[in-house]
């Protein structure tokens, strides 16, 4: 017995090396997407000045999604590095280049400095960010699967996943105590860079508990039996059984694990905070506080898995997405800002404009001028989070919008000179303001009025469906592909269903609610997702979590 202990103890502390020093990419990934998408509206007013608010925000986010972009061609570069030259050395390379792209935004000149080589270079940096992360999250699913045994990989590899839920709650913090110490008005001006330069902090520390680990006893084990695999990118995607499998899992499981984990972590703060109009610090609170009580979700799914099965456990999450994500929505609008849910009830607001003289107010190069009077009514109103619907005029009719009885004339803005524009544009919004107070539409979320404990039972609801379906994921992928191929085929479709489905949804969504005046259309997105996901999970993912030899 004391021999059996000797020995299970170096097992036990290596293997919590291993999980640290994998989970510390994926701490430091989290970090930077969280603490980006909550400063997105702070940012865009820095680096897109010249485009105005509201396009500036749309910009952000675009720059936000350009970082998913190029996650796939940075998994495939990787994921061939490490297959070929090992898995301790190609995410040595990841976390250094993620690190330093990220913590070079804190330091990174402004519109207001350098004019419009600002903004492409913060998107140089969030491309470069993201091509780095293609082949981080692989290699540290695969490290610790591969340092482990079956009947444990789903509560081991589960701590990866955890490590979302914790680089989620650094950036809250992080956030939150820099806003409190040195105020709001600081914090817009130079103080958001602050969170960016914390990362630095974070690269040391990943950097220094990486360099204390060896390569993977499996991929040690193939390289000695002289069986790597010398075009893992041909073998993945040319041979069509590897290619089948690829496809499926990115149909399955990783296109929903994409729109559930955004829908349920960011979008939720973008709705609350820009649509319903919830104080940023309240949101921040708030979220900080779901994310930190479903932290033990992750390991719960993830052991559960190694018990029931993959399949199971993942169903449950894309399931409970699909039928709870629009419903869910609705009911916190009522529980987070009540008076909004009543004035929209009680005074719906419509614009009625000829349909030619409106746009898809969706511009990704900036060019675009939205200066119709319809434009201007429904630019107006969704900046507000006040939902409405369309209604046809007849051509050359003026447009108005209409809330409950009274009516506010838009103003068109084509041909004004600049001056004679914002004059007009400020009558407009004093005329649509006081219309919208008679009304009964509040300015903000009164936090006195916020039902907490229902709002916070909701956005739970929410991560209970992204942890079901994450917490298991990276066991189940693992166990998919043999291990000559693995960080290929695992890190592609990963990085497509995260940074294609997932990363696009906050801009896809803020473009659908503005099209439609709906504020919960943006919604029809994930939930149609997922439910594809669910039915290929049902009917073509294979089961794996009883595969003790995972070649």
């Amino acid at each position: 017995m004391t021999a059996e202990k000797t020995l299970a103890s170096p097992r036990r502390s290596r293997l919590a090396l291993v999980v640290a020093a994998s989970s510390a990419g994926t701490v430091f990934e989290w970090y930077d997407f969280f603490i980006f998408g909550s400063l997105a509206a702070i940012i865009g007013r820095h680096f897109f000045a010249n485009v105005g608010e509201a396009q500036g925000y749309l910009f952000a986010l675009l720059t936000f999604a350009a970082g998913f972009a190029v996650r796939p061609f940075g998994a495939v570069v990787f994921g061939w590095f490490g297959d070929r030259t090992g898995r301790k050395r190609t995410f040595l390379v990841t976390i250094s280049v993620m690190g330093m792209a990220t913590f070079l935004v804190a330091v990174l000149p402004d519109h207001a400095t350098i004019g419009v080589a600002a903004p492409y270079l913060l998107v140089a940096l969030r491309m470069l960010q993201g091509f780095a992360i293609g082949g981080e999250y692989g290699g540290a699913a695969i490290y610790v699967a591969e340092h482990t045994v079956a009947r444990r990989r789903g509560l081991a590899t589960s701590w990866i996943q955890s490590a979302a839920g914790i680089g989620l709650a650094l950036a809250l913090i992080v956030i939150l105590i820099v806003r409190t110490l040195i105020g709001e008005q600081a914090f817009e001006a130079w103080g958001w860079r602050l969170p960016f330069a914390v990362s630095l902090l974070l690269l040391a520390l990943s950097l220094w508990i990486r360099l204390k680990l060896e390569e993977s006893p499996e991929f040690q084990r193939i390289q000695a039996q002289g069986t790597l695999s010398h075009a893992p990118i041909a073998e993945s995607f040319l041979c069509w059984k590897n290619l089948r499998r690829v496809l499926t899992v990115l149909f399955a499981v990783l296109a929903g694990q994409g729109v559930v984990w955004y829908t349920a972590q960011f979008y939720s703060q973008f709705f609350l905070e820009r649509v319903i109009a919830v104080p940023p610090a309240t949101v921040n609170l708030l979220l900080l506080t779901v994310i930190v009580a479903s932290a033990p979700l992750y390991l719960f799914f993830g052991w559960l898995s190694d018990h029931i099965g993959r399949k199971p456990v993942m169903l449950f999450g894309l399931g409970l997405a699909t039928l709870g994500f629009i419903p869910g929505f609705h009911l916190l609008t009522e529980a987070a800002n009540p008076a909004l849910a009543r004035a929209a009830m009680q005074a719906p607001a419509a614009v009625v404009a000829p349909p030619a003289d409106c746009s898809l107010q969706f511009d990704l190069i900036g060019k675009a001028k939205f200066v119709t009077a319809c434009d201007i009514a429904k630019a107006a109103l969704t900046n507000r989070g006040v939902a409405y619907t369309n209604r046809a005029a007849p051509p050359g009719t003026p447009t108005v919008i209409r809330i409950g009885g009274e009516q506010v004339a838009s103003v068109n803005a084509r041909g004004l000179n600049k001056a004679t524009r914002a004059a007009a544009m400020r009558q407009f919004d004093t005329r649509l303001r006081a219309a919208l107070r008679r009304a009964g539409y509040p300015a903000a979320a009164l936090p006195s009025r916020i039902n907490v404990p229902l709002t916070l039972a909701i956005l739970f609801f929410f991560l209970v469906a992204a942890t079901a379906l994450y917490g298991p994921q990276a066991a189940a992928l693992v166990e998919l592909f043999p291990t000559r191929i693995r960080y290929t085929a695992m890190s592609v479709p990963y990085h497509i269903g995260v940074g294609w489905f997932g990363g696009f949804l906050p801009a896809t969504a803020f473009a659908i609610v503005a099209a439609t005046g709906n504020i919960y259309a943006g919604l029809w997105y994930p939930v149609g997702v997922s439910a594809l996901g669910f039915v290929v999970t049902l009917f073509f993912l294979p089961e794996t979590y009883r595969s003790e030899q995972m070649d």
